[in-house]
């Protein structure tokens, strides 16, 4: 990580650009309806029997919405709604079941939203429809996100018969300033309490989420709450940098941009959170995760086999990513699905008997090795273009890349040996820029992302 000691002139001025998150390459902003409903029918068709599968389960509500949120996702304070959406989840399992009958899945995950809104009736619902559509055999997770404000030890015991092995807990921050001013009340002895039942339930894989660059945060608040979180002793923690977007998330306008830190404090935050995890005996995974040494995370890391998709980071080797739910996304050979984002097209779609995919992309040659190398570089910090066939058929094949990462060779952040680009201690933090090298959308890309780091 970038050293305190560190002149952060040059950084700065790279931080304050703007790139995606790269959990997948092309990145959403790219699909175009040209990939519809038909096309996902004859991909999913086309998917073999002996394939393996990954599911995400998206579930857009909350009982309250927090000002820091950049999902899909509305509050909601009647029950009717999330009960209308779950029957529609159902349809829409039965519609893809119909498609791809007892593929075996390895890894299931339910998103928000808060998934865990439905409850465990719905909840132990919708598995028991999933199980028999698919093969459940040779499941290896299955995770749930979950907001600690709202679950209990009756709660936890339901989700470990349901069969969830996997459970991430949001915190974000511990400081009660902090949790005012982002709308979400929740001190550090309630998600302990969490941790606790779930454990006791036998849900012994415990994810945690912070976050940094958070109104009214400071640099002291930031690392407490990384104290805080890791003497819960969670296998796993993400910590993420706040992403002010209130073109895209209008409810964020509510956070006063004079109470944001500054980008030289988003970097000291950063540090000191990871400094924080990794004195507590963490392995630092990727860009933003954390891992206890004999996690599968940090296994798979000493190994090169560390994956990224829309989740994070992950040791998921699927041959197909299926989405599930309002605005989720999948992942098939040919390419990239997303279902309608609005709650009243999926309804209409799932009702009609008809898949709700409204975008996509397929995927070209080109892209397959672009997607390749940036996951690469978001996963290992490192990647060699000689072992791309491409690279060693042409030697300059990326000569134009090469030259756009200069800028980061020169201020220390990266080093280039012949085609060999690796992240540097101090250059992990920008690793997505030197992802940014080798997206070939970006220069034609109109959309607007978030801070660099």
């Amino acid at each position: 990580m970038l050293p305190m000691s560190t002149p952060p002139t040059v950084p700065l001025a790279l931080a304050e650009r703007s790139v995606p998150r790269y959990t997948s390459y092309p990145t959403a902003p790219y699909f175009t309806p040209a990939v519809n409903a038909a096309t996902y029918a004859e991909w999913l068709k086309a998917l073999p029997a002996s394939a393996t599968v990954s599911l995400y389960l998206h579930v857009p509500y909350c009982t309250s919405m927090c000002l820091y949120c950049g999902c899909h996702t509305k509050a909601v304070k009647r029950r009717e709604p999330v009960e209308i959406y779950t029957d529609h989840l159902l349809e829409e399992i039965a519609l893809i079941g119909d498609l791809v009958p007892n593929r075996r899945v390895t890894h299931i995950h339910w998103g928000g939203g808060t998934p865990s809104i439905l409850g465990d009736k719905r909840l132990r619902e919708v598995t028991a429809a999933l199980a028999a559509r698919f093969d459940f055999s040779h499941i290896i997770e299955h995770a749930i996100e979950l907001d600690p404000r709202r679950i209990s030890a009756s709660f936890t015991h339901a989700l470990a018969a349901i069969g969830f092995n996997r459970a991430s807990l949001g915190a974000q921050d511990f400081s009660p300033h902090v949790q005012q001013a982002i709308g979400r009340i929740q001190p550090f002895d309630q998600v302990a309490q969490s941790a606790k039942w779930l454990r006791d339930a036998g849900i012994t894989r415990i994810n945690i989420d912070l976050m940094y660059g958070l109104p009214q945060q400071t640099l002291a608040d930031v690392k407490n709450s990384a104290r805080l979180a890791a003497s819960l002793q969670p296998s796993r923690l993400a910590l993420f940098g706040y992403a002010h977007v209130p073109w895209f998330k209008t409810h964020q306008k509510v956070i006063d941009e004079a109470t944001l830190p500054g980008v030289s404090e988003r970097l000291a935050q950063a540090e000191a959170a990871a400094e924080t995890l990794q004195a507590a005996g963490y392995v630092a995974i990727g860009l933003d995760h954390f891992a206890l040494p004999d996690d599968e995370l940090a296994i798979a890391q000493r190994d090169g086999r560390l994956h990224r998709n829309f989740q994070g980071y992950t040791t998921d080797t699927a041959d197909a990513l299926i989405g599930l739910g309002a605005s989720s996304i999948g992942h098939l050979p040919q390419g990239y699905i997303q279902n309608a984002v609005d709650m009243g097209s999926y309804a209409r779609a799932v009702s009609a008997r008809k898949l709700p995919t409204v975008k996509g992309l397929a995927l070209g040659k080109d892209d397959r090795l672009r997607a390749q190398i940036i996951e690469r570089l978001m996963c290992d910090l490192a990647v060699d273009l000689d072992e791309f066939s491409c690279a060693t058929k042409t030697g300059q094949r990326f000569g134009d890349e090469i030259s756009r990462l200069q800028e980061l060779r020169a201020a220390g952040l990266l080093t280039i040996d012949g085609h060999r680009i690796a992240m540097t201690a101090r250059g992990r933090p920008f690793v997505r820029l030197a992802a940014a090298a080798f997206d070939s959308y970006l220069p034609q890309n109109k959309s607007r992302h978030s801070l660099a780091v």
